[in-house]
């Protein structure tokens, strides 16, 4: 009997953690996703991952909060007992995210500080939390933003904390290396999704922009980078680690 294969997702309700949660499943993973707030539409991709004919569960999670983090585990733990008869998981893909546009001269530090809990040290400490429960041989995917390479003005500190997750991820490669546990990161251009206020799936003359200098000449779906992600959650990525992996469709090139 062949053992399930487990992926848990920050911030798997909407956007882009919604198709990615879809597209493992439809690899033959089970899912974890986590969800601030909207518990409906968290629920909505569970009834969509199970329809494939694979299990889900939906647990809440603020990413910012890392006195959380303790308690989160315990739960997830408990649900992992009583379905599997372990308390481990094989993939963690680091999701979860909120966006701010503001010039560099007007972010405040409170914009600033909300985006480091969120992107960069939540991530830093749920992942090191998520140690004990990832299995040998697992892989741990994050992701990060073509902003980290190429420069849109606006995006100073998000950005910023993205480069820091780039980094940080080629440690983790080197570190849990001994483990067979792979670290990687999937680093998408503009998608059109309700990050940052939507402005990627509504306003023309971005859209429009964007399209003009990506080479594959429009701006992104959420489909264009959930099938990357859990490609990394398969055994066909075996070899990769501590790679950057831009799904952009050739933006700045």
């Amino acid at each position: 009997m062949t053992m399930r294969k487990i992926a848990l997702i920050t911030g798997g309700s909407r956007g882009l953690g919604r198709d990615m949660a879809i597209n493992i499943a439809q690899k033959g993973l089970d899912v974890v996703i986590t969800y601030h707030s909207n518990k409906k539409a968290a629920n909505k991709v569970v009834a969509e991952v199970v329809k494939t004919g694979r299990k889900a569960f939906a647990l809440q999670l603020d990413t910012r909060d890392i006195s959380s983090f303790d308690s989160f585990y315990t739960e997830l733990g408990s649900i992992l007992e009583s379905e599997y008869g372990k308390k481990h998981f094989d993939y963690l893909v680091n999701n979860a995210g909120t966006g701010i546009y503001k010039p560099f001269a007007e972010t405040t530090e409170a914009d600033f500080d909300d985006l480091m809990n969120i992107h960069f040290k939540g991530v830093y400490f749920f992942t090191q939390k998520a140690l004990s429960f990832l299995n040998d041989g697992g892989g741990i995917i994050n992701i990060s933003s073509g902003l980290a390479r190429f420069t849109l003005p606006g995006s100073s500190a998000y950005a910023s904390m993205k480069g820091a997750i780039e980094t940080f991820t080629k440690y983790l490669a080197k570190e849990l290396g001994p483990r067979g546990i792979r670290a990687n990161v999937v680093a998408p251009g503009a998608v059109a999704t309700d990050f940052g206020g939507g402005s990627n799936r509504d306003d023309e003359k971005k859209r429009s922009l964007i399209s003009n200098f990506t080479a594959l000449g429009r701006v992104g779906e959420p489909e264009d980078i959930g099938s990357i992600v859990a490609f990394l959650c398969t055994h066909d990525a075996h070899w990769l680690t501590a790679q950057r992996i831009e799904a952009s469709g050739g933006t700045l090139i």
